[in-house]
């Protein structure tokens, strides 16, 4: 895994535009290793840009990312590192171990691994059912462990929550911290805030700004309130100048 490394991403003045957008313009930001980051924000914030900055598949105009002690995108991160990202790519046709083991093969895994992520994500009893046929939650779990295959060190996921009952949503909260105790670093987008406080960590993102990067606890802490979503347009409030 990842032994000492305290920082599994550091990002020093990233700068993106896209289109006629100017989505970073200077972000700086670390995230620790071993621990389960949430990039909170509403929609069109920046979190799948910075996502996919990470991952090395956003065009930048500057600064730098480095995963896990190497530029992004490097070529030897690509077993280091997994994406899944809000389109599943999943054939719903076929059957949930015929979905994993296409990606298994592509990455030149063998079997046992199939087997291994599919009962790591609680779907072995429904390994020869059709994608189309699982339920909503057992349906994000596949892209979940396809994201397993060959144990990565870090996992990002953008919005695999999303359109999920809360019953679902807090199963796959409940997996996702599991991981993290296990030592993998996951880096999840959600625009949901009541999911804040299953995280570790928060970077907390508006408009492409960084409101600011904490914990549950020290959001609440700094602001003096108890509920999440009202600390959050605390903070933004602050930046702003609004006086409440």
């Amino acid at each position: 895994m990842l032994g000492a490394m305290t920082s599994a991403v550091t990002i020093r003045g990233l700068r993106v535009r896209r289109g006629r957008v100017q989505v970073f313009d200077g972000l700086d930001l670390d995230i620790a290793a071993g621990r389960l980051t949430g990039l909170i924000g509403p929609s069109g914030c920046g979190k799948t840009t910075l996502i996919r900055s990470i991952v090395g598949l956003q065009i930048v105009q500057g600064g730098d990312v480095t995963v896990l002690g190497r530029p992004a995108g490097a070529p030897e991160l690509r077993h280091r590192v997994t994406y899944s990202a809000q389109n599943d790519g999943l054939y719903r046709d076929l059957s949930v171990r015929d979905n994993v083991a296409y990606f298994a093969q592509i990455a030149g895994l063998p079997g046992s691994e199939v087997d291994r992520v599919i009962a790591a994500v609680g779907l072995a009893g429904q390994a020869k059912q059709r994608a189309d046929s699982v339920s909503g939650g057992q349906f994000r779990r596949i892209s979940l462990a396809i994201a397993l295959l060959g144990r990565p060190d870090l996992i990002l996921l953008d919005e695999p929550t999303v359109g999920l009952d809360p019953v679902l949503r807090a199963d796959l909260w409940d997996m996702f911290a599991r991981l993290a105790r296990d030592g993998v670093t996951l880096i999840v987008s959600s625009h949901v805030m009541d999911e804040a406080s299953r995280c570790d960590d928060l970077v907390l993102l508006r408009e492409g700004q960084l409101v600011a990067a904490t914990t549950p606890a020290g959001l609440l802490a700094e602001t003096g309130l108890a509920d999440a979503d009202q600390a959050f347009l605390e903070l933004i409030h602050r930046a702003e100048g609004v006086q409440p």
